[in-house]
């Protein structure tokens, strides 16, 4: 099988999923993923056999999640998972877990806006000029957070460098907390982590196995809570989307697969050995 566990809690949680499938919870990221990492953000649409293998996935799992910082309304977008009838139990948790898209009423709810997001979005753009930010340094609006993309700057590492400083000290004097990530830094509320959401998603449906799926930094927390819940006697699999920019991830992973074609073709060869 494709991205056999190097880990003997990896086996045991697999060998888990296989047999109580019922009781499984498979959380995944969106971005490097279930979808390629792109230069526009926006044009970042799952992988064409993400939708159709998730659709397999969901007659035999208990639950499949989304966990991703992005707006739940984008992603729910990007990967096609609107109005689509296997996937009414979708769950898909946005900005970190401050937003959750409900399949069934097309609806999402969240609380208000942190106050320091707005000031942040009226900031930036002036001081970035201020600072010096390179040409093809961009801004992304979440509406919940605010991001700043270096990937089409002539030398991301070096745009990272000169402005991973200014953008934590702007975070701290708001209220925020920066979240790097894989030529980005995010400005968000603090406390928003995908751990946090994961452990309540994993409260809230009882699933005594947890597969989470990650490429990114921000996924760490998810890992960490994985490793908590394994420790309070569930079963777990961490799955790295591999990359050249991100190794964190992968020294800690279970499994390790090739980014987001990796992903779809463990998922593929998942869904045949449950019977889908």
């Amino acid at each position: 099988m494709t991205g056999t566990s190097r880990t003997d809690a990896g086996t045991t949680g697999l060998r888990a999923l296989l047999a109580r499938p019922a009781e499984a919870m498979l959380a995944f990221d969106f971005d490097g993923v279930l979808s390629p990492i792109v230069a526009d953000p926006d044009q970042a649409y799952a992988h064409p056999d993400a939708l159709p293998v998730l659709r397999r996935l969901a007659w035999r799992v208990g639950t499949l999640a989304i966990v991703t910082g992005r707006p739940a309304a984008v992603v729910v977008r990007l990967g096609g998972f609107a109005e689509v009838s296997e996937l009414a139990g979708l769950l898909v948790a946005g900005h970190y877990g401050e937003e959750r898209w409900d399949a069934r009423t097309g609806e999402t709810t969240a609380p208000p806006v942190a106050p320091g997001v707005e000031a942040v979005r009226q900031k930036l753009p002036g001081l970035l000029r201020q600072w010096g930010a390179p040409e093809g340094t961009s801004i992304e609006d979440k509406g919940r957070a605010v991001a700043v993309h270096v990937r089409r700057t002539s030398d991301p590492d070096a745009a990272l460098d000169l402005l991973s400083g200014p953008v934590a000290d702007l975070a701290r004097a708001e209220g925020l907390s920066v979240q790097p990530g894989r030529m980005v830094m995010e400005l968000k509320p603090a406390g928003m982590d995908k751990g946090a959401v994961l452990r309540t998603l994993v409260g809230e449906t009882g699933a005594r196995t947890v597969m989470y799926s990650g490429d990114d930094l921000g996924d760490l927390p998810a890992y960490d809570a994985v490793d908590r819940l394994r420790a309070e006697g569930l079963d777990g699999v961490l799955v790295c989307a591999g990359s050249t920019e991100v190794a964190a991830l992968a020294e800690r992973a279970d499994i390790v697969v090739d980014g987001p074609d990796g992903m779809v073709t463990f998922l593929a060869e998942l869904a045949t050995r449950l019977g889908a």
